[in-house]
């Protein structure tokens, strides 16, 4: 049945399959928007389009489902910048379907292409009504096949055309890129002469945990991840959690003193390998990746093997005939069970009698919250304490926007994340200036109605850059008189609680009893003195 552009595009992409659309809407987006509404995609209207682009991005992930971003033409667009660019670097499948003025005497004209490049996008349009269902095929191809975010432009001209809505169906997906023989040869050599071998498992392998969990038995290897991938390995006794700034003492050091490191869809960059100091002097360091660009781009690499992490742990598997002990054994296990975690290292409490210590703060809420939980972390300061202290099931209970390092993504991620897994209490940990950035997202937990814990690690200041630039400089800039956090998140309709001390948390108990809503913690917390990882992160810098 003949009908306009903006309504095929609505349809052939429900028909393909995404899973949520998030957006502003305004009058060049109003059609498509509908479109897809009335073909059974379900969509969240946001306060700011950037926060609709956080939680897009993070709905795919948690998801894996390709989602949708849909915003105005030009400052619509702009608006969502942060959130597109931090999707195109972590290799997020989203489609933002961005409406596009023609003309140069239209206010919101804008190269809407060149600017998605800038971002690091890939830049697809709607030509015609005669392409428009083969054009939204293609960015939803490449979104789904290349993860890939796309900024699929919809120009107004091209909207009202009458065009033809053709049947599509969902393609199935690109085969897995195999490794070469060879490689795989040199892979497994290499795992048999190594006896202390590390498996790091990155953004790129979140798929492969069970084929890695097998070459970790076969090979002997510990296994570790990079923080995208928290939670992949949870349960194995030789799982060691996050490698690098956010590792603990004791799993530091059994990186550091591993002979193999193996990198599966993993980077190896300066944060999870401190800026090289967990590879030791002699150890052999092997990537693995899809990309062949992206082998070796963070450090020298001694093997790099360009395939699927699923599919190189399988044929590296299928030259064991038999497992070896290589890094494995009661002492090595016993040690990641005793020290393995933040939470089981001793520390000082600096608590006052009117502020309360991360460290008591991350602990208590790990032991209180429910173990089905997933856990969303903004940016600063305070990150690394909910990172490390807070356990979570596995790899779609940790949702970490942080590849292109802004503050601010962090309650719209937790309500991405929330929507993509309505089965698990969505906690949000943030800092007070990323919170109060972002609060206007607030309301739309409160009208979705999303059992959202916020914990607001407030130290009433720009945490990081107070740490970095230290007591001797002129900190006006980034210290704030304090907020009171909790009476803010009442005006929105979500509940407020005030922590200062550990007796305080029994609040949080009793919303845990009936979670109805948003609740927003106000944790006062003691000045750290700068937090362990962000004095590694700043070496970077």
């Amino acid at each position: 049945m003949p009908t306009i552009v903006a309504d095929v595009v609505g349809r052939t992409l429900a028909t393909l399959g995404v899973g949520h659309c998030f957006g502003v809407v305004g009058s060049g987006n109003f059609q498509v928007t509908n479109a897809l509404r009335a073909n059974g995609v379900p969509f969240t209207a946001t306060r700011h389009e950037g926060g609709a682009a956080t939680m897009a991005d993070a709905y795919a992930r948690m998801s894996g489902q390709v989602a949708l971003l849909s915003v105005h033409q030009g400052c619509g667009l702009t608006n969502a910048a942060t959130g597109i660019c931090e999707a195109a670097k972590s290799r997020t499948p989203l489609v933002v379907l961005a409406a596009e003025a023609g003309g140069a005497t239209s206010n919101f004209a804008m190269d809407q292409p060149g600017y998605a490049r800038s971002l690091g996008a890939v830049a697809e349009r709607v030509h015609s009504g005669e392409s428009a269902v083969e054009d939204t095929v293609r960015a939803w191809r490449t979104a789904r096949d290349e993860r890939r975010t796309v900024v699929l432009n919809l120009p107004l001209s091209v909207q009202a055309l009458a065009a033809s809505a053709i049947d599509v169906s969902a393609a199935p997906r690109l085969a897995q890129v195999v490794p070469s023989a060879d490689d795989v040869a040199a892979l497994a050599d290499l795992f048999r002469q190594a006896r202390r071998p590390v498996i790091v498992a990155g953004r790129g392998a979140r798929e492969a945990g069970p084929a890695l969990r097998r070459l970790g038995e076969v090979t002997g290897s510990l296994l570790a991840t990079s923080a995208v991938a928290n939670g992949l390995f949870h349960g194995d006794p030789y799982a060691l959690g996050i490698s690098g700034g956010f590792a603990s003492p004791t799993v530091a050091r059994l990186i550091s003193e591993a002979d193999l490191i193996v990198g599966f869809g993993c980077a190896l960059n300066m944060w999870t390998m401190r800026h090289g100091r967990l590879i030791g002097a002699d150890a052999k360091v092997v990537q693995v990746d899809v990309d062949g660009a992206a082998l070796g781009v963070h450090r020298p690499i001694d093997l790099g093997v360009v395939g699927d992490s699923g599919a190189t742990a399988s044929a590296v598997l299928s030259l064991f005939a038999d497992a070896r002990l290589g890094y494995r054994g009661a002492e090595v296990a016993d040690s990641i069970a005793r020290r393995g975690r933040w939470n089981d290292e001793p520390t000082d409490d600096l608590s006052t009698a009117d502020r309360i210590d991360s460290r008591v703060l991350s602990r208590a809420l790990d032991t209180m919250l429910p173990a089905e939980r997933i856990v969303s972390i903004d940016s600063g300061n305070f990150m690394g304490y909910p990172s490390a202290y807070l356990g979570v099931p596995d790899e779609f209970g940790f949702c970490f926007t942080q590849a292109f390092q802004s503050i601010g993504l962090g309650l719209a991620t937790a309500i991405g994340a929330a929507l993509a897994r309505p089965d698990r209490l969505p906690v949000l940990a943030a800092g007070d200036g990323g919170f109060l950035m972002s609060v206007a997202e607030l309301e739309t937990a409160v009208r979705l109605g999303i059992p959202l814990l916020c914990v607001v690690y407030n130290d009433a200041a720009y945490g990081a850059e107070v740490h970095h630039f230290g007591a001797d400089a002129d900190l006006g800039a980034v210290t704030f008189p304090d907020t009171d956090i909790a009476a803010l998140a009442t005006g929105f309709g979500a509940r407020g609680l005030t922590v200062r001390t550990a007796a305080d948390l029994g609040g949080i108990t009793e919303w845990l009893a009936a979670p109805t809503g948003p609740l927003v913690v106000d944790a006062k917390i003691v000045s750290d003195g700068g937090s362990w990882w962000l004095a590694e992160a700043f070496k970077g810098h």
